[in-house]
């Protein structure tokens, strides 16, 4: 679905998606309307109202499968941002039991990974942009500078060990958030939900020929439906991209527990 549409507030992506569809439906109550007459008025009453429920049950189940793939990857994408803010919040504790300048290198080096990755890598990712191949380049120096440090008692000895695994955990949640922003609905699904909602439209039309309320009726109440699920599919279709997006704001509250600060 075009990046447009996506990124458009969830009311205006709404009024575009119902609006669409509802004229879709209207253009094939009109043509269908207009060839009901003599001969074909006969064909189409003789659709046997009993394809009805298999086609709606066949939108339904298209429906259904591509919305779990939907709200999965969106899940994955929050708990890999959960993860990573958790790894980082560990560094930073883990990093208080260190000497000063120590300290403070390591706190300005994972508040530089995060300023890149809220104000570059979210936008790049809302865009299909950022891949594996762009390094967390700040968090590779602070598993460089941790692994360099030198303790001095057993303390900060289980200190840096641990801090070298969060190092790990948080890089390891980047790579799964940035593999998660590549999903998306795919061309091949969206017309195939398209063309099933469609093909069932058409269906309800013929079906209804000879009762113009009733079929209107019948082909507005199934065009909300579509609508309705077409909303849902595209506002979470890209974890990243639109109103409805997983946000960097664990990310920035580590950025705020890492600054020097009397408060508890």
């Amino acid at each position: 679905m075009s990046d447009w549409l996506l990124n458009l507030p969830v009311l205006w992506m709404a009024v575009v998606v119902f609006a669409a569809t509802y004229l879709l439906a209207a253009s094939v109550y009109w043509v269908v309307t207009r060839l009901a007459v003599n001969d074909r008025a006969r064909a189409f009453k003789a659709v046997s109202p009993g394809m009805l429920p298999p086609l709606g049950i066949l939108f339904a189940l298209l429906v259904g499968f591509i919305a779990v793939e939907v709200w999965n990857n969106f899940d994955k994408a929050k708990v890999a941002v959960a993860a990573e803010a958790s790894a980082l919040r560990a560094v930073v504790l883990l990093a208080g039991t260190f000497p000063e300048e120590q300290k403070t290198r390591i706190y300005a080096l994972i508040d530089r990974h995060i300023e890149v990755a809220v104000n570059e890598g979210w936008p790049a990712m809302a865009r299909h942009r950022l891949t594996l191949s762009t390094l967390p380049t700040a968090l590779i120096e602070a598993l460089h500078d941790t692994l360099t440090l030198k303790p001095a008692d057993d303390s900060q000895r289980i200190a840096q060990t641990e801090m070298v695994k969060a190092i790990h955990a948080a890089m390891d949640a980047r790579r799964q958030r940035i593999v998660v922003s590549q999903s998306a609905v795919g061309t091949v699904k969206w017309a195939g939900i398209l063309l099933q909602g469609l093909c069932t439209l058409v269906a309800i039309a013929m079906v209804h020929s000879d009762n113009r309320l009733a079929c209107a009726i019948a082909m507005t109440l199934f065009a909300t439906g579509i609508a309705l699920s077409l909303l849902l599919i595209a506002a979470y279709s890209r974890p990243f991209t639109g109103e409805i997006s997983v946000r960097p704001d664990l990310l920035k509250q580590v950025i705020t527990s890492g600054q020097p600060s009397s408060n508890p």
